[in-house]
Formats: C-alpha cells, structure tokens, sequence
C-alpha cells in the first residue's frame, strides 16, 4: 500500500506524472481533431517506446489514459465540422450535422462536453458496483460470447429506421466480419515495431469515408449562440443513460463505444432526439475509456487500445492514481474542446473543402503505412471503400463494428 500512497504525496513524483498527462492530453487533443487517428495509435506507439522511456511506468500509463480521455471528448469536433452536407440532403444528416447545418454546432460542441463531463463525474459513483456487477456476471458472459454478440447484432439490425436499413445494416455487418476476419490476424512488416492493422482499418471504415463525403460540401454555414437549449432534466437523462450504456459495454469484448450509444438512444428524450443523441454519444465514448480500466483491475483483460497499451508496458495498476489521472484529464479535454471547438468550425468553415479532405486522407494513407506497411495502406483503401456503403444504404455505420465482432464470434 505504502508504494501506491507514497506517489500521491511525493512533489517530485506529482510534478512528473502532470508533465506525462499533459504530453499525452496533447497526443489526445491531435487524434482527437484528426478524422481517421485514435489515441489507440499513440497510446500503441508509447507502450512500444515504455522500455527506452527512462521513467517509472506508471507515468506512461498516466499519458496514455490522458491522450484517452482527451480524444474521447475532442472526437465530436471533426465529426460535426467535416462532413457536413449542404441543405438539401439535411434530412439523411447525422444529428450533429442537422444541428451544424441549422446554425447550432456550438451548442453541440456544449452538449458534447458537457456529457462527457457528466460521464466521468457519473464513473466514480457507479465504479463499484457495476464493477461488482460485471466481475461476478463476466463468466457467464464470456462462456456464450458469441450469443452475445448475436445479440448485439440483432438489435442493432432491428432497431434500424426502415427494412431497407436493416438489411443494409446486416449487409455492412457481415462485409466488414470477412474483412476483420481476413486481415486481423496478419503480421505485416511496418515502419513502426507496434504496427497492426487496426490503424488502417478504423481509419478506413470511419474516418476515411467522411472526408471522402466532404468533398462535395459545401462548408460549415454560420453559427449562431452558444447557448445550451436543452432541458436540464432531458439533458441528465441523455448523459447518465449514455454513461450507463458506455460502463457496461466497457466490460464486454467487441462492443464499442458507438454500439453503447444505440443501447442508450431509447432513454434520450423524443422532444430532443438530436441534441439528446450527441449528449449519450459523448456520455458512453467517455465512460467507456474509463470503465475500460476498471475492467483491466478487476478481470486482467484489456479492452480497449490504451488498456491494451497499459497492459503491454506493464504498467502498475495504481488505481488510485490511474482515476486522478482520468479526472485531471478530463477537466483539460473540458476546457479544451471549448476552447478548441468554435475555432474548429471556424476555419474549416471557411476552408477549402476538397483540399482539406484530400489532405487529411494523404496523411491516414500515411498512418495506415506506419502502422501496417504497404499491406496497411491496402487495407485502408478496401476499408475505405466499405464504410462507404451503409450511409448509400440509411443505415448507420456502427454495423462497420463487425470488424472486431464477426472474428469474436467466430472464436
């Protein structure tokens, strides 16, 4: 306990880990803002470069979670500015781009901050006994993984807008399971010693295909206040069944952030379904890069990138000073994408859509070749071209998760 403690009150040891959590808030705050990059990446790169660092672990491990927590609330900024389609394909938009194209992006910038703000504060009660909840059930669940995920699968097939939908949804499902299948478990020779696919893969299937739909743009209009409209009891709903759905799916391999957030849209209001969805989307994202570390405490299973990569550096699982780490973190990707975010939709309103995106894909091509070698870059293109195909379809591109599911259930 003594070697837990003695940190917290060191002066010399506080001093390094801010040192670390600001250099990995600034990695954050970079895959953050950029449409393709996770904080998975530099989180990957640091547990490769941990045994050269000359530094206690445990602030490698503080630099990963910060660039994890940060991402997870910078993230909605390059989703509400790029991509955005002009007025009269509005109605097929995302709801963070109905609210863009309407005048209110700051607002949604607010909305997204502050579920995300909400989600970690919502973490330190719930830790316990959801944590207790899920050690003791996790057995059980991963005894029948693959109908779990079946079951995954279903809902968000059935909860789809229309027939045409769900069926697109499926067909999207089991594309991107033959590509997580086919490509997963290969080793490619890469520039970078922690190369994989994943890289290219979700820069691919996510990132790509918006850059790819900003070309025919027409910018970022004005934005009008930044007022928050929502109703504060709608908006504590939003974000505490975000959270909830982003806790829970924390513990279960496979299920993304982005899958917690279908699970938590019936509790968003009807009257605020637009502003109500950004609320949980950022709610579950946060919670579910915090929960991710209870899961590695309590079941010694990894479940996201950076708990993969704490996992690899053989980080001290302090977690009292791990959840100092997140708070901290949190509080600089609160102020950050306030900061950050109107100038966001600022300047790319007023720049040159198609250089912009062709830019940005120039450097996930980049990425995917750091991580992956050629075989990357190929992988991002074939990735590319399928995240492409469930918008064409109405569906939603969470389906894209079978990625990771389809070779789950496979075993």
């Amino acid at each position: 306990m003594d070697a837990l403690v003695r940190p917290v009150v060191d002066p010399t040891f506080a001093g390094a880990a801010l040192a670390f959590l600001l250099c990995g808030a600034a990695l954050g705050t970079a895959s953050g803002l950029v449409p393709g990059l996770h904080a998975n990446n530099f989180a990957l790169l640091l547990a490769g470069l941990a045994p050269s660092i000359p530094a206690d672990p445990l602030l490698v491990g503080v630099a990963m979670l910060g660039a994890g927590v940060v991402h997870s609330f910078l993230d909605i900024v390059p989703a509400l500015a790029l991509g955005v389609p002009d007025a009269a394909t509005a109605v097929a938009a995302l709801p963070g781009h109905r609210l863009v194209i309407a005048g209110r992006g700051r607002e949604a910038i607010r909305l997204s901050a502050v579920g995300s703000g909400l989600a970690v504060a919502l973490a330190v009660p719930l830790a316990l006994p959801i944590t207790w909840l899920m050690a003791r059930g996790y057995p059980t669940v991963r005894a029948h993984l693959p109908l779990v995920l079946a079951g995954v699968v279903v809902f968000l097939v059935v909860t789809e807008s229309s027939r045409r939908a769900a069926v697109g949804g499926l067909v999207a499902f089991l594309a991107s399971a033959a590509l997580g299948v086919a490509t997963l478990d290969v080793d490619p020779s890469a520039p970078l010693d922690v190369g994989g696919v994943l890289a290219p893969l979700f820069a691919g299937l996510f990132g790509a295909p918006v850059l790819v739909d900003a070309l025919g743009g027409e910018g970022v209009p004005p934005q009008s206040d930044a007022r928050i409209t929502m109703e504060k009891r709608d908006l504590g709903v939003s974000a505490t069944a975000g959270s909830l759905a982003g806790a829970v799916v924390g513990y279960v391999p496979g299920i993304s952030a982005a899958i917690a957030s279908v699970a938590a849209l019936p509790a968003v209001p009807r009257s605020e379904a637009d502003r109500g969805f950004i609320v949980a989307t950022s709610g579950a994202n946060t919670a579910n890069t915090v929960f991710a570390l209870f899961a590695l405490v309590a079941l010694g299973t990894p479940r996201t990138g950076v708990t993969v990569a704490i996992d690899r550096a053989e980080v001290p699982l302090a977690l009292p000073i791990l959840l100092v780490a997140c708070a901290t973190a949190a509080a600089c990707g609160f102020a950050l994408v306030l900061l950050v975010g109107d100038a966001y939709l600022r300047v790319v309103g007023s720049a040159d859509y198609t250089r912009l995106s062709v830019g940005v894909l120039c450097l996930l091509c980049l990425v995917s070749y750091a991580f992956a070698g050629a075989f990357g870059v190929g992988v991002f293109v074939v990735a590319a071209l399928l995240g492409l195909v469930p918008p064409r379809l109405g569906a939603r591109r969470v389906h894209l998760m079978g990625v990771l599911i389809g070779p789950l259930m496979l075993g």
